[in-house]
């Protein structure tokens, strides 16, 4: 990539959207609202984006019916105060609550990071590579890792009889992907409006458009806190960070 399409000076905001109810996770409350070590999985997702010197807004868009409580939250916990916050209400589904929060982006923010509230223990240096391959040039980007175990695909069976296996993918070819994707903004806009068909992740409505999305190495600890198993692996990981931070 040549200098001449290098962006140093690009703002960057992060969007946070918190507004699904975590049903996996059980009864209760939103997921974004479970506690992890005493502190609200969202929580450690902003501070995990707040935490690059590059992210000057983050903006978290809440549950419809929760923006005030999920503000409240946010004034009530420590934040970096180089980095400025805005909570939003969310849509009906991720695809809504993202836009909503793009709808609040301010100039000068030429690179937005889309993140998963459940993906709290995301390490700065996921975050920062990101954005520097946005900055490079990329139109989006996403960190992610290999597959550990071999993936069939299989032919479903609603009524829970034995699938049968319709091919093997070549595992070298595949990756997990993870959050933050990074984005040019621009694209990422265009890609909203544009696209309106039902899809899992930002960075699959910009491959829709037919522009490049390239892959940046994930982090084993930017997992994603789905399943009461999730819980307790993040527990762990933050109780060998505090012991290896020293608090």
């Amino acid at each position: 990539m040549s200098d001449d399409s290098r962006r140093p000076g690009a703002g960057t905001a992060a969007v946070i959207p918190a507004a699904g109810r975590g049903v996996r996770l059980g009864p209760g409350a939103p997921k974004a609202l479970r506690a992890l070590n005493g502190t609200p999985m969202l929580i450690h997702a902003v501070r995990a984006m707040a935490a690059s010197r590059a992210v000057s807004l983050v903006v978290v868009v809440a549950p419809p019916d929760g923006a005030a409580e999920v503000k409240s939250l946010l004034d009530t916990h420590s934040l970096p105060e180089r980095t400025d916050f805005l909570v939003v209400p969310g849509g009906d589904t991720r695809q809504e609550s993202v836009k909503l929060g793009l709808d609040v982006l301010p100039p000068g923010i030429d690179i937005v990071l889309v993140h998963d509230a459940a993906r709290p223990l995301v390490p700065v240096d996921t975050v920062d590579a990101v954005i520097e391959a946005v900055r490079d040039g990329a139109p989006a980007v996403v960190p992610a890792l290999p597959l550990a175990d071999t993936v069939k695909e299989v032919e479903p069976r609603p009524d829970g009889s034995p699938e049968p296996v319709v091919a093997t993918p070549e595992r070298a070819r595949l990756r997990a992907v993870q959050t933050p994707q990074g984005f040019d903004r621009d694209t990422l806009l265009h890609a909203h409006e544009t696209v309106t068909d039902g899809v899992t992740d930002d960075a699959s409505m910009v491959e829709q458009l037919g522009k490049p999305v390239v892959v940046v190495p994930g982090h084993e600890e930017a997992f994603k806190v789905t399943r009461p198993l999730d819980l307790v692996l993040a527990e762990a990981v933050l109780a060998r960070r505090r012991a290896n931070d020293g608090f």
